[in-house]
């Protein structure tokens, strides 16, 4: 996300289990059947997510009428049972449900703020497949996030920008909303003829038919939810391929100005997968939106989004994301430094390779900030604290400065390593801030607990490590 956003737990706090894997009980094992739990427990947001199950696909049928606002959807989700379930959840903000099938019959449930509780017409058995299909439609309701930012489906003067980091999802579609629970996307969107829709991955079909226009995008490799997008409005959409057959959509709102800034993606990319090793999705691009009123850019997978042209930085930020944050994603908000500040590094070895400002200089045009002005200094990037300071610029600030620290006292031979190793062994999964030390001790060969714990968990500059 760039840029940071004012206003996001501790090393010690035990990883909470993977979503849905949750060994079953002997009473489960023996074919009591129990609801699952209306969330996963995360420090920042607890009840997102839910327990007792595993989403492999979501198909997501949506259509969309911007002079009205309103959204229609049927969201089919494909799961399956991690212990014998009684009832689960799924998260959704609002919206008229008229229909709810599980495994093909009628479901009864009950709504509970974002928690949607269905209680399927048989139990479930741990370990087996199971469908649930929700109609929905309704006006989306934007998220306004603990820090005062929104997301969500975001209605703009021709269309929507959507986005979902770190609890916008429930906002348009019913979701077990973990970055834990990765999952395949389909996404069919019928919008006013001369509308764009732009989601992640690969754009399967384009038709037209009695006034609308239906796009077909499919994500094939598994996805946090908050990464989905299915940004809409009228766009100039440019295709082409990079030299290994990666297909590109760069989508721009035409009333913008000049975008030429993304004609250095293909190198950019490049650069990355020099560095941090393969490009991990089987699409690149990004989406440029006139959204002033959103005021930040954001990640999804396979195609950043921004609220307007994006400075070269800023391109860079988002598109290193892909590896760090979207292929490899965090297992818990608070270690939101992983993503955030890995991006804001790779903004700086970026321009070091562009032969402009190196990431030392970088780092020492934020190290010779006063240790009085505690502003820029806490909190640590590695504790937040609260909801409030998840994209806090600390986070990213520091959470570089953290890495170039690294460097520095490793050397590149062994960062880049570390880096590499990180991005290729992690690819797809879920990751912890305890995993990257471990890797930096093991491939370094010196104990870092001290420098991680000044540079990540001190609440004062760092002057020694």
């Amino acid at each position: 996300m760039m840029p940071f956003r004012r206003a996001a737990v501790g090393l010690g706090t035990a990883v909470l289990l993977a979503a849905g894997l949750a060994t079953p009980s002997p009473a489960m094992a023996a074919g009591t059947f129990v609801p699952g739990s209306a969330g996963l427990g995360d420090p920042f947001f607890p009840y997102a997510g839910n327990g007792g199950y595993d989403v492999s696909h979501y198909a997501l049928r949506l259509g969309y009428e911007p002079r009205t606002g309103r959204l229609a959807g049927s969201a089919t989700i494909r799961a399956t049972a991690t212990q014998n379930l009684s009832r689960f959840d799924l998260d959704l903000r609002g919206f008229e449900i008229s229909r709810l099938t599980v495994n093909g019959r009628v479901a009864s449930f009950t709504r509970a703020g974002q928690e949607l509780v269905i209680t399927p017409p048989a139990g479930l058995r741990a370990g087996r497949p199971f469908t649930v299909v929700v109609d929905y439609a309704g006006v989306p309701q934007v998220v306004t996030d603990p820090d005062g930012s929104i997301e969500g489906w975001v209605p703009t003067d021709d269309g929507a920008f959507v986005v979902g980091e770190p609890q916008g999802s429930p906002g348009w579609y019913p979701v077990n909303d973990n970055p834990r629970d990765k999952a395949t996307f389909e996404f069919r969107v019928t919008v006013p003829a001369g509308l764009t829709v732009m989601a992640n991955g690969v754009l399967a079909s384009t038709t037209s038919a009695r006034g609308h226009s239906t796009f077909v995008w499919r994500e094939n490799v598994p996805m946090a939810p908050y990464l989905a997008t299915a940004t809409l409005g009228r766009f100039d959409l440019t295709r082409y391929r990079l030299r290994n057959g990666l297909p590109v959509y760069i989508a721009v709102d035409p009333t913008l100005a000049d975008a030429k800034v993304l004609d250095k993606l293909p190198d950019i990319v490049g650069f990355y997968r020099s560095i941090y090793g393969p490009y991990p999705f089987d699409a690149v691009g990004a989406i440029v939106d006139n959204a002033p009123d959103v005021g930040y850019s954001l990640e999804t997978q396979t195609k950043p989004v921004f609220d307007q042209v994006p400075d070269e930085a800023t391109l860079a930020h988002e598109l290193s994301h892909m590896w760090y944050g979207d292929s490899v994603t965090l297992t818990r908000w608070p270690d939101i430094w992983l993503h955030e500040g890995f991006a804001t590094w790779s903004e700086w070895i970026w321009s070091e390779h562009e032969g402009r400002e190196s990431a030392h200089q970088s780092f020492e045009d934020l190290y010779n900030t006063p240790a009085e002005d505690t502003e820029f200094w806490t909190p640590p990037p590695g504790n937040p604290g609260d909801p409030a300071h998840l994209f806090d610029g600390t986070v990213y600030e520091r959470g570089a400065m953290t890495l170039q620290a690294l460097r520095e006292k490793v050397g590149d031979p062994t960062f880049f390593r570390i880096m590499r190793t990180w991005a290729t062994r992690h690819r797809y999964g879920n990751v912890t801030t305890p995993q990257f030390i471990a890797l930096a001790e093991r491939e370094s060969g010196r104990h870092l607990h001290h420098f991680f714990d000044v540079w990540l968990y001190q609440n004062a500059k760092p002057t020694s490590w």
